[in-house]
């Protein structure tokens, strides 16, 4: 493809893999499993083509409502995952950064080291940044920045009459990082989920019928390629 215009931070909500199990007369947790090979598969392609910073929906705050073997599931994958890639992190370019509330009781302790660990060993890769959004909520994370910012002003670190959209923006999971250009959704649902609600709003929408663990690298280009023909205004006139 070509890669003038390639976006600086795409973010997916993996939607479907329950469907694709279903549909292939599978338990739910094999659609997830399939799913993380997607995964693996986008985050390699998304790194050789420029993307700088690539954040997942990998787990919601409301995930913990499903039933408790696809939930028991769901965390187990993640524990591989995170396993795998602490032992592959030496030979790897990526920098590995959890958003969400990972310090929730609902998270088991060895989970949370994992993600912590995991984090340290790649703070200083200079490869693509991948978010891993567990545990996450949008408007939970924009509760935990207010508190952060009340406790903030308490101290009297920072002014309240410095709080402004830049300020506010950087107490949030992502810090530092630029907002997402483009965001992707998979399954055919057209919704955010509360995905990013503050982040997301001057992003490129594309939403695509293909369930997760069916969704290819050439459905990725093509995403890109969709989002190299828009025209981004950010509340401009042409």
């Amino acid at each position: 493809m070509d890669e003038t215009k390639v976006p600086t931070h795409v973010a997916i909500i993996m939607d479907g893999n329950g469907r694709w199990a279903k549909e292939h007369n599978l338990p739910r947790n094999e659609g997830h499993r399939r799913g993380t090979k997607t995964l693996e598969n986008i985050i390699k392609h998304a790194a050789h083509i420029g993307i700088e910073y690539l954040t997942v929906y990998a787990f919601s705050t409301e995930n913990w409502n499903r039933p408790q073997s696809e939930v028991e599931g769901l965390i187990k994958l993640l524990r591989r995952y995170l396993d795998q890639h602490i032992k592959k992190a030496p030979s790897e370019d990526i920098r590995f950064n959890a958003i969400g509330d990972i310090f929730s009781s609902n998270i088991p302790q060895d989970l949370r080291d994992k993600i912590i660990h995991l984090q340290e060993i790649t703070k200083d890769k200079k490869g693509l940044c991948f978010n891993m959004a567990f545990n996450y909520g949008g408007r939970n994370e924009i509760i935990r920045a207010c508190k952060s910012i009340i406790n903030d002003i308490l101290l009297k670190h920072i002014d309240d009459e410095m709080v402004n959209e830049e300020v506010f923006a950087k107490y949030l999971d992502t810090g530092h990082q630029p907002d997402p250009d483009l965001m992707i959704r998979t399954s055919g649902e057209i919704r955010t989920s509360n995905f990013l609600p503050w982040q997301l709003t001057y992003s490129e929408f594309y939403f695509t019928s293909c369930l997760w663990p069916e969704f290819t690298v050439q459905e990725f280009d093509m995403a890109i390629d969709e989002y190299r023909r828009r025209k981004r205004r950010f509340g401009n006139s042409e």
